[in-house]
């Protein structure tokens, strides 16, 4: 006899604001940011639980939500009749004349949620990050540690865990302590060299997060986030494990990007993620179509390539017309031209951008509808593009906001 499955809400939250990625979320919410060529950043999330079969989706939005609404209602249609949805949650007010004061705040506003659908479980990810999760084995792992919250933890080298919130946990996965940010990260029991840095992916059991949420909701010195406060309280009361991530075995994965996860809040990272992209052995490998990442995949022909146009190690999206540029190492969205002679490395080109005859990008990030005039350079000098109002990040990338045309 089959046994009954228990009830899983998952609540995406989505309302950040971005601002290390500015301009590129100057007109849109962070996970409504272009990843890959055809997806958004919230594809990546979504796809996992999707996959996963928790398909009772809620996304918490706040920030520039409609080009990110826009794109959930269009892509994300599972079938109502199993009772499946992916459904936007924008700020209701529902307490009061205030908007989310924090992650924690935002499901505590959104608690019809849990009154609606009842739920045993409940999975609370963030929505910009990019890897692949069997987030049904965490499930498995929550219910069988038998605690009342689990929190999705990554090993990485000890030296580097300062920038993270760090999980100290015992050889049971007990977590002793959660610390944001450490000088003097704790290092593993079976690995003193590593630690583990907070994915900021939980699993509660209903009841007790909704308990927490309450108190919460009364503590006046709470900041109301989820990794700051709510995970403390279950940590205090020795009620939370760690779920180790590279445990996580998704089929269709092999060593090099087993266990990849990329937090993709800065230029610099968004721009690395997408140099893993493209590498000739991808680190983190797009074409894994037994767990396929979804988005709404635009109804345009293939890439064309003339006049002895190249690309090498590029990802080259439907609608482009590469008329005798080259390509290297390099991101194109749909729907972009490139002239004759136009030379493009290491860089990102959004959705109907125009690149003009001998332009030169280089390590550059260019937005939608961005058009670089013949001649035209971008990241050759980053002095010059400093001059002109563009964003240049620590690591040099140059970034070229939404419809801003690049005179020569």
């Amino acid at each position: 006899m089959a046994t009954s499955r228990p009830k899983v809400l998952a609540i995406v939250l989505a309302g950040g604001e971005g601002k290390r990625l500015m301009p590129l979320t100057k007109d849109r919410a962070k996970p409504a940011v272009p990843f890959g060529g055809t997806y958004r950043l919230i594809d990546f999330v979504l796809s996992n639980l999707a996959n996963a079969e928790m398909r009772q989706i809620a996304v918490l939005t706040q920030y520039k939500s409609h080009s990110l609404d826009r794109h959930i209602s269009l892509t994300w249609r599972m079938s109502t009749l199993l009772g499946n949805y992916v459904t936007p949650v924008p700020a209701q007010q529902r307490l009061g004349p205030r908007w989310y004061q924090g992650s924690a705040d935002a499901i505590f506003q959104s608690m019809n949620l849990f009154v609606d659908e009842n739920p045993d479980y409940v999975v609370v990810f963030g929505a910009d990050n990019i890897y692949r999760m069997d987030v049904s084995q965490m499930l498995d792992a929550h219910i069988e540690g038998g605690l009342d919250c689990t929190v999705a933890g990554i090993r990485v080298p000890r030296e580097q865990a300062s920038a993270f919130g760090v999980i100290d946990a015992g050889e049971d996965n007990k977590i002793k302590e959660f610390l944001e940010k450490p000088a003097d990260p704790p290092g593993l029991p079976d690995d003193p060299n590593a630690s583990f840095a907070s994915m900021g992916n939980y699993i509660f059991t209903c009841e007790a997060l909704v308990e927490a949420l309450f108190a919460d909701s009364s503590n006046l010195d709470s900041r109301h986030d989820m990794g700051g406060d709510i995970i403390p309280s279950f940590v205090s009361q020795g009620n939370a494990q760690v779920y180790d991530f590279t445990k996580n075995d998704v089929p269709g994965t092999g060593e090099r990007d087993k266990a990849y996860w990329r937090d993709v809040g800065s230029v610099d990272a968004y721009h690395e993620a997408h140099m893993d992209l493209v590498s000739v052995d991808p680190v983190f490998n797009l074409y894994n179509t037994r767990w396929p990442i979804w988005s709404n995949m635009p109804q345009l022909p293939g890439a064309k390539f003339t006049l002895n146009g190249t690309a090498t190690d590029s990802i080259v999206s439907p609608g482009c017309i590469i008329s005798g540029g080259r390509i290297d190492q390099s991101v194109l969205s749909p729907n972009v031209r490139v002239a004759n002679n136009a030379n493009i490395r290491q860089s990102v080109i959004f959705e109907n951008a125009r690149i003009g005859e001998g332009a030169v990008i280089e390590r550059a990030i260019l937005d939608k509808n961005v058009l670089v005039e013949a001649g035209a350079t971008v990241g050759v000098d980053l002095d010059e593009d400093r001059a002109r109002g563009y964003t240049i990040s620590d690591g040099g990338i140059t970034v070229v906001g939404k419809g801003i045309t690049v005179r020569r």
